[in-house]
């Protein structure tokens, strides 16, 4: 540990031209331990969208490979308009294996979609904050 602080210090000091020494480095480290079983992935990142594409036809073109719990298409706040992409959430992992095997490349009016299993959002994972001194005089 003592060695990877030396190495991301000279690093950051070389990088900056600023001296940063190991005790000015702050770690923020998840509370929970990771699980060591990985939850089922049963949301599907979907790319590619048609502006036109509205939530219930996502919807009947995936509903062929399983139950389809969910469905998100995300939108400009701005325009109202689709940002192109969504999500798709099945009741079980296979179904959403099987969907994102059938569907990724496929057409949908007019665009191939892009499908990917769906990251989920990380949250108080290890995060290197150099603390630099203040050297500079803004006055």
């Amino acid at each position: 540990m003592k060695n990877l602080i030396r190495f991301i210090a000279r690093r950051n000091s070389t990088t900056i031209n600023n001296p940063v020494s190991p005790s000015t480095l702050r770690f923020y480290c998840p509370h929970s331990p990771p699980s060591s079983s990985t939850p089922p992935n049963t949301k599907l990142f979907v790319a590619g969208l048609s502006w036109s594409v509205d939530e219930k036809s996502l919807k009947e073109a995936f509903s062929y490979f399983g139950h389809v719990s969910e469905v998100r298409i995300m939108y400009d706040k701005e325009t109202g308009r689709s940002r192109g992409f969504g999500f798709v959430h099945f009741s079980n992992e296979d179904e959403a294996t099987s969907a994102k095997d059938a569907m990724d490349g496929k057409a949908l009016l007019g665009r191939p979609l892009r499908i990917s299993f769906a990251l989920e959002k990380v949250r108080g994972a290890p995060v290197v904050v150099p603390r630099l001194p203040n050297t500079r005089n803004f006055s």
